[in-house]
């Protein structure tokens, strides 16, 4: 059987480079957009996302899954997607009521991480409802911006675009709800055993 669940501690893996890669073209990406160069913008931004299929098919190949990894990659795909579409947003390619859906899920799943952290409830395992909303936002937003490099794209790229971004956050609303769902557990579960321990050993006085 492959090896897939030995988890290390390591910290420098070819996958957590590839992370840090498309963690460090953001800041490419956005500058690019803001000064008009969409073209070039358009290139960083599908070079980016194809590396987010590529870090986790490299720790598995490579038995290089880390705690490190399992942190960097998810938080490196919604910080892509937070500024990808904000950046979308400010140029008028996507209304603001993509970047107010995509933001406020993340939002309030951070919030309700940092209340459940009192309760012992620590990183959650991916979903793949979560990995499938990853993909459609990530596919969907480079055809938006391919849409407003490329005009005579429109009719044929717009609504296929906006047929998998719409299916991206259902799927990432619903996955961040389960999420949450499941933390709500976790967190019953710690306080019942907690609770039980304390009754258990609670002092008693003989008469």
């Amino acid at each position: 059987m492959p090896n897939r669940a030995r988890v290390s501690n390591r910290i420098v893996t070819i996958p957590n480079l590839v992370s840090l890669a498309r963690l460090a073209a953001i800041p490419v990406f956005l500058s690019l957009v803001w000064r008009g160069d969409d073209l070039i913008g358009l290139i960083v931004l599908v070079v980016a996302v194809s590396t987010d299929f590529v870090d986790g098919a490299l720790a598995r190949r490579l038995g290089q899954v880390s705690v490190l990894g399992q942190l960097l990659d998810p938080l490196a795909d919604r910080l892509f997607i937070a500024a990808v579409v904000v950046a979308l947003t400010i140029r008028d390619v996507v209304p603001l009521w993509v970047v107010l859906l995509v933001l406020g899920r993340d939002v309030l799943l951070g919030l309700g991480t940092l209340f459940f952290r009192r309760f012992g409830v620590g990183v959650l395992p991916v979903k793949w409802m979560g990995k499938w909303a990853t993909f459609a936002l990530l596919f969907s937003l480079p055809l938006f911006l391919l849409v407003n490099v490329f005009e005579a794209l429109a009719m044929y790229v717009a609504p296929f675009a906006w047929a998998i971004a719409f299916a991206g956050v259902v799927l990432y609303w619903w996955a961040g709800i389960l999420y949450l769902l499941d933390a709500v557990g976790i967190a019953r579960t710690a306080r019942a055993r907690a609770t039980g321990e304390s009754g258990t050993l609670a002092p008693t006085t003989e008469g």
